[in-house]
């Protein structure tokens, strides 16, 4: 029988957040009460020179250390590490991954929540793509990247998704532990093989239009190595 009882581990790899930290962590406060729903967020920051590693730990002392959990690291070592460093201090027996820059909205997060009760879905996905979805904020060019980055995929793939590069994501515990131990790409990949091993692996996966809203502050981490990186992960993936 299934548990009715679920707590949300909220996996925030920072870099360079120090001004968007605070408001992200004040909106899913609010999000998650509002819902009744229990809920930490484990920042992984990986030695951010703006000070965001500081910024966290005020917000830790303002919300307790049972809902800011900090595992800090001691460089950029990448965005897939840092998922799974922090799935290791997660508590809850579900796991949101989201960026922390203000691309990812917590409004959206009730709606993957009831998504996933619906159906007991093993995997809810957030999507530009479909339904209300879309993205604002980037110029023609960001956009033609992004969209033909999946359609690429998907072309290739075909993995039944139709955000492969998105980012927002709802996972039960159990879910992510076994996909990303069998999940090899460590970069901008890595969304996408995770996407295209659940799949394969039978995981059952729902998708919730989201509106997605280039950062506030700072600058995208997106360069010409990071697409690079991408367009050999949608080939290698084709021959898993």
């Amino acid at each position: 029988m299934v548990s009715s009882y679920a707590k949300y581990s909220i996996l925030l790899p920072t870099y360079n957040e120090r001004r968007n930290l605070p408001v992200l962590v004040w909106l899913l406060h609010r999000t998650f009460t509002q819902n009744n729903l229990d809920w930490e967020v484990v920042i992984v920051d990986d030695a951010s020179p703006d000070g965001t590693l500081q910024v966290a730990q005020q917000l830790q002392k303002l919300y307790t250390s049972q809902r800011i959990v900090l595992k800090p690291r001691t460089g950029k070592l990448g965005l897939g590490t840092a998922y799974v460093h922090g799935l290791q201090y997660a508590t809850g027996n579900f796991v949101i991954i989201m960026d922390a820059d203000f691309s990812h909205h917590p409004k959206f997060i009730a709606d993957m929540v009831r998504t996933q009760k619906s159906a007991d879905y093993d995997i809810v996905t957030g999507t530009r793509y479909a339904g209300n979805g879309g993205v604002f904020g980037w110029d023609l060019k960001r956009k033609l990247i992004s969209r033909g980055a999946n359609l690429f995929a998907d072309t290739a793939l075909r993995p039944g998704v139709s955000d492969l590069t998105g980012s927002f994501r709802l996972y039960k515990k159990e879910v992510l532990q076994k996909v990303i131990a069998a999940t090899e790409s460590k970069g901008y990949s890595f969304q996408m093989e995770l996407a295209v091993r659940a799949k394969k692996m039978g995981y059952r996966i729902a998708e919730v239009p989201i509106s997605f809203v280039d950062r506030l502050y700072g600058e995208s981490k997106l360069g010409q190595e990071e697409i690079a990186e991408y367009l050999k992960g949608v080939l290698k993936l084709c021959f898993i």
